[in-house]
């Protein structure tokens, strides 16, 4: 469990030094008050998060650790995982630039920042969830027979069919207010362009694969949002 631990917490703080680049350096300032407000519980839900699911749920956060590029991956799902990548790390690049030089919109009011801390930091509670109830949410798409995949249909996954993905779109739509930026909300659409290709995708691959998806697609209607899509 140690080992699995230290994985963890070192895949979480490669992160958070990816994020930090991707917010403070075209920033061109440590001076951001939000920025590191976010970096730091961003941190924290990371470190906390992994010592809870190492313990709670190990399966998951193994499953988790996976790396991002699989040679048992289909190469659809290689592109699909490259475009996401691309669409949220331009998206974090584009906030700085909005926020200090751009300008497009007028800033989220103080109140509309503190709202989007909560919804970002909801939406990663929802993310954690979906990987807590799904031990076979891995990131990337492939063929997890030796790990006796099974299809998962209860919780979340009783309500829509991903999300994971659903609470990142939250995460990322309060991160957009919190750092003050109106027009990184908008850029959503990009990401959800990115994500709607990968879900598709995976769909597909899941529907040839995984015994039982094709019916768990007709119960469960919607992707992301119930009674939306």
């Amino acid at each position: 469990m140690w080992m699995l631990i230290v994985r963890g917490l070192l895949g979480g703080l490669l992160q958070l030094v990816l994020f930090g680049s991707l917010l403070l350096i075209p920033a061109g300032t440590w001076n951001w008050p939000r920025a590191i407000q976010f970096l730091g519980t961003y941190g924290a839900m990371l470190a906390g998060s992994t010592v809870w699911l190492a313990v709670a749920a190990p399966s998951s956060l193994e499953a988790r650790l996976e790396p991002a590029i699989n040679k048992k991956q289909p190469v659809a799902d290689r592109v699909a995982t490259a475009l996401i990548g691309l669409a949220v790390g331009g998206w974090m690049v584009f906030i700085p630039f909005d926020v200090f030089q751009l300008h497009l919109l007028p800033a989220p009011s103080l109140a509309v920042s503190r709202f989007g801390a909560v919804a970002g930091i909801a939406g990663f509670t929802f993310i954690l969830t979906a990987l807590y109830q799904n031990a076979f949410a891995t990131p990337v798409v492939r063929d997890q027979s030796e790990r006796g995949h099974t299809l998962v249909d209860t919780g979340l996954y009783g309500r829509v069919r991903h999300p994971f993905y659903a609470g990142f779109l939250v995460a990322l739509f309060g991160l957009a207010l919190w750092l003050q930026s109106y027009a990184a909300v908008v850029g959503l659409v990009v990401v959800f362009a990115s994500l709607a290709l990968r879900i598709l995708v995976e769909e597909r691959y899941l529907h040839e694969t995984l015994p039982g998806y094709a019916e768990y697609m007709s119960r469960v209607r919607y992707r992301l949002v119930p009674g939306v899509w």
